[in-house]
């Protein structure tokens, strides 16, 4: 197993879309410099979040391309990678490596794919021979495949397989996956401050799109050990946080990012933009958030 390399929040950046549902490179490019201006340490491009499975694979290696160019060491870069077919993940892989990623986020085959563990370990063991740190994806409702505290300490017996992430949402798996003292990171917005007392190793987050300044804050206390303040500025962000994970999340985050002044535009079809009742309630739980970010 490799040293874990990306500790503290990862931001899984939208991927900013024009009004014909192009991808926007220059909305990118100034979104990238604000979130690093406020000391964003690491970044998701092609993220879920900003519609990887909605990209083509030309789209997503020209969004690694520009974001990986665009932060310049000045934060660590992890890229999705996740494919359908396993070659085409690792030539993706190896695509981010020469673009400058740190890492990679990769699901487990995801349609009609094996579902046992020796299936699961064949599969990122071909992936991390590609050459960059892995880290797998632990979202079995919407993939089939759970990865369980046995699974994940096979996982991590594989060179360059790194971390898990978890977006299971249920935090007492999270924590037998935590309790293995393997890294994981948690995926989940609305337990980023359980997550962090349980003892993740970091974070990929969706939501901090719409709050950097707040959920960095959150995060720079957790990890000084000030559970006080934590619980205090996390008290500003769980209503958001929380009505996201409720559903429609892509478009919540979109909307929310928007609101906040973070906007990457309205999602890509097949998804559309949140409904004007749903943006109402996701103002409402922002609340003092928007002033907060400005």
């Amino acid at each position: 197993m490799t040293a874990f390399p990306f500790p503290g929040l990862n931001l899984a950046i939208t991927t900013p879309f024009d009004d014909s549902g192009r991808i926007d490179f220059v909305r990118l490019e100034e979104n990238l410099e604000r979130y690093l201006s406020i000391g964003i340490p690491g970044f998701v491009l092609s993220s879920g979040t900003g519609m990887h499975a909605y990209l083509s694979s030309d789209e997503s290696r020209e969004l690694v391309r520009r974001g990986a160019k665009i932060i310049n060491g000045r934060a660590t870069v992890i890229a999705q990678t996740s494919a359908l077919l396993t070659g085409d993940v690792v030539d993706r892989t190896r695509h981010a490596a020469d673009c400058g990623a740190d890492g990679v986020m990769v699901l487990p085959p995801f349609f009609e794919g094996p579902t046992d563990d020796e299936g699961i370990v064949d599969f990122y063991t071909e992936v991390a021979s590609a050459g960059l740190p892995v880290i797998g994806y632990n979202v079995p409702h919407a993939v089939g495949v759970t990865i369980t505290p046995t699974l994940l300490r096979e996982l991590c017996a594989i060179p360059n397989f790194c971390a898990v992430k978890d977006s299971s949402g249920d935090l007492g798996k999270q924590a037998s996956l935590i309790r293995t003292g393997l890294p994981v990171m948690n995926g989940a917005d609305h337990l980023v401050p359980f997550a962090l007392l349980a003892g993740c190793s970091g974070l990929i987050w969706g939501g901090a799109n719409f709050a950097p300044r707040t959920s960095l804050a959150l995060v720079n206390a957790a990890m000084a050990g000030n559970w006080a303040e934590a619980r205090k500025i996390w008290a500003s962000l769980e209503p958001a946080m929380s009505l996201i994970w409720e559903g429609d999340y892509v478009q919540s985050v979109y909307a929310a990012a928007k609101l906040s002044g973070y906007g990457a535009g309205n999602p890509r079809k097949p998804l559309r933009a949140l409904p004007a009742h749903r943006v109402t309630d996701l103002e409402a739980a922002l609340g003092d958030l928007v002033r907060l970010e400005a």
